[in-house]
């Protein structure tokens, strides 16, 4: 789909799709559209943390996908948070998507794989699914409580 995210018409849960360039100006793009969305409804999950996992997941799309297919984005409101999934048209799956070992510490040097640490670490579920075209890699984030 091109154009403006639009909420998803069907009955259920409200949900974002947007389709991205595969360029780096997609991270950008991604992190404003679930600001937005998170601004928009009345529990939302934490902002900052879904931008940055969303930035996170668009920025591996783009740099382990060849090609210059679009990147999709969905995000969707659930009663219970949030959830984020990214595509892309490689079927192979992400790195590693376990909870980390509390006492697990990551190598500061290390120049790839914080991401997905990050998403393990901050969402409280997260995966992939292969789909018709390649892959979604998802995360789901709770609802914050609000003020009375």
């Amino acid at each position: 789909m091109n154009g403006p995210a639009l909420p998803d018409p069907t009955p259920g849960p409200a949900a974002w799709r947007i389709t991205l360039p595969h360029t780096t100006a997609a991270v950008p793009l991604a992190r404003a559209l679930v600001r937005t969305v998170l601004a928009d409804v009345e529990t939302p999950a934490d902002s900052e943390t879904a931008e940055l996992l969303t930035a996170e997941l668009v920025a591996n799309a783009v740099e382990h996908t060849s090609g210059d297919s679009p990147i999709g984005l969905v995000v969707e409101m659930l009663p219970s948070g949030c959830q984020v999934e990214v595509h892309d048209d490689d079927p192979e799956p992400p790195g590693d998507l376990t909870p980390p070992l509390p006492d697990s510490m990551p190598d500061p040097w290390q120049e790839h794989g914080r991401g997905l640490l990050l998403l393990r670490s901050l969402s409280s579920a997260c995966g992939h699914r292969r789909t018709a075209d390649g892959k979604a890699v998802w995360f789901t984030l709770p609802a914050r409580p609000q003020p009375a």
